[in-house]
């Protein structure tokens, strides 16, 4: 083996265990003028050096349109569910993509998509 391949090779499970967060499950309801989004994430958090740190709502063209941020890791509590509320969403806006955030990958996919129902 060149030595880059086995630099790579010896990486690579590496690379394997650290995965991306995932968004298992979310809800979106009306409230007043404004949504309240709950959302489930999945990650194996390892602790202040690898874990979920946010999550987002973004509409069909990537426009960012509330942001959750999570302040600490979730070690013992797999999967976590955090809510945002009070989230003004665009007239118009049906459908929305909830993206899932970690400290070591940033903003990953893929994105959980979701129809938001006029009556809330």
């Amino acid at each position: 083996m060149k030595p880059i391949a086995v630099i790579l090779a010896l990486s690579t499970p590496a690379l394997a265990l650290a995965e991306e967060p995932e968004v298992v499950a979310a809800t979106a309801e009306k409230v007043g003028m404004g949504w309240r989004f709950e959302v489930t994430l999945k990650h194996p958090d390892t602790g202040w050096d690898h874990y979920a740190d946010g999550w987002d709502v973004v509409d069909a063209d990537g426009h960012v349109i509330a942001v959750r941020e999570l302040m600490h890791p979730h070690v013992a509590e797999q999967p976590f569910t955090r809510s945002l509320s009070a989230v003004t969403v665009p007239d118009g806006t049906r459908r929305v993509f909830i993206r899932a955030k970690c400290s070591v990958h940033g903003w990953t996919g893929p994105v959980y998509e979701m129809e938001l129902s006029p009556e809330g």
